[in-house]
């Protein structure tokens, strides 16, 4: 994992070097091809968390090249006698931020494109999603050494509007998708207590409800007592400003006119959306700087280099996570919710017979599971069965759950992580506030605040919405 690390931050130190590098990457890649079978994901969760760890290995690296600091750990660790630089330019910065993470959403965008029209895994290009992961690494790695060749005016120019556009699509999407899942879970939630008169679920959807309500308030009241004292003019009116939104918004949900056009809308999603709200407030508070004397966890934590390294940490792992579950929720992606199974003979004039002889014993077996659930006989799960049941004519066993069809759409997945490599490049480089120590706090800055701020109101809005909109289309709406 250090010599992971230590590569993008060794960038081009020379020609030699780089062809060295590149000669054993070309090594590596065609011992990898030979073998890619052995590193293909069968199960999609396992291919999303190699996703979600490539992209938090990226954060790091670009937090840690913000500033000279873990350059010259490394620097130590030779005793000093390896000078790093990159071409007699500074490896570390505002650009160098900006290559590492647009080297990572390069390599997204080129999956991006190669994985459209993808259904399944029985589509030859679908091994390049859950397979090839020793050249994939290496093909990202030489990503990153290319893009200190680029010109540094064209990541100011990348940083400043293109990455700042990207990263903003990023939040509104996560916020849509937090919207989302409160109607999806709330649904899903009455939907078990009226089909199996569910004391169980009954309890814990009025039970998480009141506990995220709870949660809320104890939250609010923490923000008032800590983070809006005398003089904090924007803690007091971020903190008002949401305890008022949070009220209303519960309301609304609860309005007569709404519960007639939307019966399932209540409280349980209000709940939802209110202790997130809340929670990207009382971040917001918790992370501004300290020079209006508003943040008391500033003045606690401030020079401790290991509270800022795991604070840093942490926010990486939340975006991971979030960029994971915002790639792959079907109902806003468009993806698949259940298997698709492919119709035989829907052309007019074809039978159902199997009337080609299959190369092998295992082809044959799928040919007639296929005419079977087609006339019926099987249901469509059988195909899957067949699949995960049986040796694999390569010798590897284990069940593929995308046989049938893709648990998410791939292109726009890494799509997705394109944005989240913006919003990383952009939450890094804005107004960063350096330690004593030189180590980069992440995130605590204004801009950081403001974003989390309104952020929480736009959630109200897109929230308040989803449940007027009923009321004022409901020629669009099927409730």
């Amino acid at each position: 994992m250090g010599a992971l690390l230590s590569l993008p931050l060794l960038a081009v130190p020379s020609l030699g070097t780089l062809m060295s590098f590149g000669a054993s990457c070309c090594g590596a890649a065609a011992c990898s091809a030979i073998c890619h079978q052995c590193g293909v994901f069968k199960s999609s969760m396992a291919t999303r968390i190699a996703y979600a760890f490539l992209l938090l290995i990226n954060s790091i690296i670009s937090w840690l090249m913000l500033t000279p600091w873990a350059l010259k750990k490394l620097e130590h660790l030779t005793l000093d006698y390896v000078n790093i630089s990159c071409q007699g330019k500074q490896c570390y910065g505002y650009v160098a931020v900006q290559r590492v993470n647009f080297a990572l959403g390069l390599f997204h965008f080129l999956l991006s494109i190669l994985l459209l029209g993808v259904k399944s895994s029985r589509d030859g290009r679908a091994s390049l999603q859950n397979g090839y992961w020793g050249p994939k690494v290496i093909v990202w790695l030489a990503f990153v050494v290319l893009t200190f060749f680029i010109p540094e005016t064209f990541f100011q120019v990348w940083g400043q509007y293109l990455a700042l556009i990207g990263a903003m699509l990023f939040v509104l999407l996560g916020l849509i998708l937090l919207v989302d899942l409160a109607h999806t879970w709330a649904e899903y939630c009455l939907e078990k207590i009226e089909n199996n008169d569910s004391r169980g679920w009954r309890v814990l959807l009025i039970g998480s409800t009141l506990g995220m309500f709870t949660a809320s308030f104890a939250m609010t009241i923490i923000m008032y007592i800590f983070f809006a004292q005398s003089g904090c003019a924007m803690n007091q009116a971020a903190i008002t400003i949401n305890l008022i939104v949070l009220l209303i918004t519960s309301t609304i949900s609860v309005h007569p006119t709404v519960q007639e056009y939307n019966p399932k809308a209540g409280l349980a999603q209000a709940a939802m959306v209110a202790v997130y709200c809340t929670y990207l407030t009382m971040s917001a508070v918790s992370m501004e700087p300290d020079d209006q004397q508003c943040n008391p966890l500033v003045r606690a934590n401030g020079t401790r280099t290991t509270s800022v390294i795991l604070g840093a940490i942490v926010t990486m792992l939340t975006i991971a996570y979030t960029t994971t579950r915002a790639a792959t929720q079907g109902i806003a992606l468009g993806g698949n919710s259940s298997h698709a199974y492919s119709k035989i003979g829907d052309e007019e004039g074809e039978h159902t017979l199997v009337d080609q002889q299959p190369t092998s014993r295992r082809e044959m077996r799928a040919e007639a599971l296929r005419a079977a659930v087609e006339a019926g006989s099987l249901p469509a799960n059988a195909l899957d069965d067949d699949d995960s049941d049986d040796e694999s004519d390569d010798g590897r066993k284990g069940k593929d759950d995308e046989r049938g069809g893709t648990q998410y759409n791939y292109s726009l997945f890494h799509v997705i992580f394109l944005l989240a490599t913006m919003w990383v490049a952009t939450l890094l480089t804005q107004k960063i506030d350096f330690e004593d120590t030189g180590v980069a706090a992440v995130g605590r800055t204004y801009w950081a605040s403001w974003v989390k701020i309104v952020s929480a109101w736009v959630c109200y809005t897109i929230y308040s919405w989803s449940l007027l909109a009923p009321v004022m289309l409901p020629g669009r709406f099927g409730y």
